[in-house]
């Protein structure tokens, strides 16, 4: 998380790519087991009281700037993954980790995520390079344009902005891959809560897409699911919108256990958290961690995935950390 002019917004940060990029083992394949999914010692994440996001949410997205259809389809997907069946290790199994974690009154997190509105921001009503703080009048802009307009829903409504490539965010590839935070009333109106995602495919896959691609600096690449020396390929095809998903599935885990800044969280500084899916950076299966993304599936065409979505889709995603077991956790954990 940074501290922009005491706007503090809650975000993915690059320093564990930077780790990455210096740890990888030459000897290391995609199938080996290597216990780097943290420890209990180590870890004190502590609930501070706030709330969390019991009651269903209600996701609304904004495409901000001009988004290819088929890349738009796939995050689709993705969100209505969520509370869809699907086959084991699923999306939806991957949410019942986040949903252990519960508020003062011991509700849980919500199972419920309903893709509940859309709004097409093609012409760019901000510019192509946004502020941290410029996120807010984006939603402000959504819920007060027409046609078109967003509801501004501060019951149970959650803002998701997704940035297209060609649009450039304050410390995008250098620091962050997304964020999370809430609205203030004398911009929006109300509090809401929101995340920003942006595609990285042209400006920094090799940061905000790993596996499916490595740091330049880096020297190699990663290794494949089945071995040797080539990239990761994308599930669906798009390396972009594939290291998007787990970014966007890392937020909405942070927004729905630490919405206000004041509920699940490590550490003792609230402007500075180490969150629920920040313990788990870079981890994706069993024996993950170190620059090692551990054990995960390949489908037929050598593809890596570790959950399945709805309309057969294939997805990778990191895991977040399991209170109950005290360490990162994923339904496609060999134990």
């Amino acid at each position: 998380m940074q501290n922009l002019r005491h706007f503090p917004v809650i975000a993915l940060s690059l320093t564990f790519f930077s780790i990455l990029a210096f740890s990888f083992s030459q000897n290391q394949q995609y199938n080996e087991e290597k216990n780097f999914e943290g420890s209990s010692d180590l870890v004190n994440l502590e609930y501070h009281m706030g709330p969390v996001l019991a009651s269903s949410i209600n996701l609304y997205i904004i495409w901000y700037g001009r988004w290819n259809a088929k890349h738009q389809s796939t995050i689709r997907d993705f969100v209505y993954s969520f509370s869809s069946p699907a086959q084991y290790p699923s999306v939806a199994d991957w949410w019942r980790t986040v949903r252990l974690y519960t508020d003062q009154t011991g509700s849980n997190i919500t199972n419920n995520i309903n893709l509940s509105g859309e709004f097409y921001d093609f012409k760019y009503s901000h510019g192509r390079y946004l502020s941290r703080l410029s996120m807010q009048s984006v939603i402000k802009n959504a819920v007060t344009a027409s046609p078109g307009t967003l509801p501004l829903n501060y019951h149970n409504g959650v803002y998701l902005i997704l940035t297209s490539d060609d649009v450039q965010v304050q410390d995008f590839c250098r620091a962050v891959c997304g964020f999370h935070y809430f609205t203030f009333p004398s911009i929006v109106g109300v509090t809401v809560p929101y995340a920003w995602i942006g595609h990285s495919g042209i400006q920094c896959p090799g940061m905000c897409a790993y596996p499916f691609a490595w740091p330049a600096y880096s020297g190699r690449p990663p290794p494949r699911t089945n071995g040797g020396n080539n990239i990761m390929s994308a599930p669906n095809g798009d390396v972009g919108t594939d290291g998007m998903i787990s970014v966007i599935a890392h937020e909405l885990a942070e927004v729905s256990s630490n919405p206000l800044v004041n509920a699940w969280y490590a550490g003792d500084n609230p402007i500075a958290p180490t969150e629920i899916a920040d313990l788990c950076l870079g981890v994706y299966g069993t024996g993950g961690g170190g620059g090692y993304v551990g054990v995960v599936y390949k489908d037929s065409w050598g593809n890596g995935y570790n959950l399945n979505g709805v309309k057969r889709r294939k997805f990778m995603v990191q895991w977040v950390w399991n209170p109950v077991k005290r360490r990162c956790f994923g339904p496609n954990a060999l134990d």
